[in-house]
């Protein structure tokens, strides 16, 4: 029997509540949702820009509509018996109210137990909302998941690493404010150092997630039990996996465009896996 939306809220929770710290993959379809599922991950979170990139889309900038996210959110969510959240990006608008009607939907119609919002505006030349307003937004959001009739693990992400703003006090500062909003999770993209990821998961009372495979930071060597010894609760992958897999595919085509050979389906998964993988059998 498929498990409930409010069953798949309550172990989405309790997997932020248990000891150490969790993976939390990122599929952009139904099927990738499905193979994740077969390796034995225990969450999934969708990945705007693997979403913008099987679109034909740039990410970013509010090129992928909300009804666009929602959907694949739905698509995922349907093929798969795991708890699914949402990268909500900055929730589809300015204002708070209407950051608060993307998390109703999220809930009610896609059927996420958890989703993020954003503190950056998708504006290059003023990238990131004010103190003040980023946590109102916050603050809409968390009311309205306290009011989905499911549980809804709301993130608050301070986005000044991946702006070109390494600040880690007014990240501090934003993550603080976001928590004491209603925030249940907190996440700053782009830390790439130890002592700055254990000082954020230090300065917060609820859980930290943080993001591995960020394109640039190559030189970062974590694994899940260091994240997990600095503090790390939840470990999500953003786009890598896409990203990953785009690159195969390129690597593949540009042997056949420029060299006319093809070797590289020795390293593609075999049909028969494949085909089980996405039917759940793996």
């Amino acid at each position: 029997m498929a498990a409930s939306q409010v069953e798949k809220g309550e172990r989405f929770r309790a997997l932020h509540a248990r000891p150490g710290a969790f993976v939390i993959p990122n599929p952009w379809d139904a099927g990738t949702a499905r193979i994740l599922t077969g390796l034995g991950f225990e969450a999934l979170t969708t990945t705007s820009a693997g979403l913008a990139f099987t679109l034909g889309k740039r990410d970013g900038a509010g090129r992928v509509t909300r009804e666009e996210t929602l959907a694949n959110a739905k698509a995922i969510v349907d093929a798969t018996d795991l708890p699914v959240a949402g990268d909500l990006e900055h929730g589809f608008g300015d204002a708070p109210g209407t950051v608060a009607e993307t998390i109703r939907l999220a809930g009610e119609v896609a059927g996420l137990v958890g989703g993020s919002i954003e503190d950056s505006t998708g504006d290059p030349q003023r990238p990131l909302y004010d103190f003040q307003h980023a946590v109102e937004r916050v603050a809409a959001a968390a009311e309205a998941a306290r009011k989905l009739p499911s549980p809804f693990v709301l993130v608050g992400r301070a986005e000044n690493y991946l702006h070109g703003r390494p600040d880690l006090d007014d990240t501090l500062r934003r993550l603080q404010a976001f928590e004491a909003a209603g925030a249940d999770v907190l996440y700053a993209p782009g830390l790439t150092r130890d002592e700055d990821i254990r000082t954020v998961c230090a300065s917060l009372s609820k859980p930290v997630n943080v993001v591995m495979g960020l394109t640039g930071v190559k030189g970062a060597s974590f694994s899940v039990s260091g994240l997990t010894a600095l503090g790390v609760r939840r470990i999500s992958l953003g786009a890598s996996l896409s990203r990953s897999a785009l690159g195969a595919f390129v690597r593949a085509a540009r042997e056949v465009r420029e060299r006319g050979t093809f070797s590289y389906a020795e390293e593609a998964i075999t049909y028969a896996e494949a085909n089980a993988l996405v039917a759940g059998q793996g």
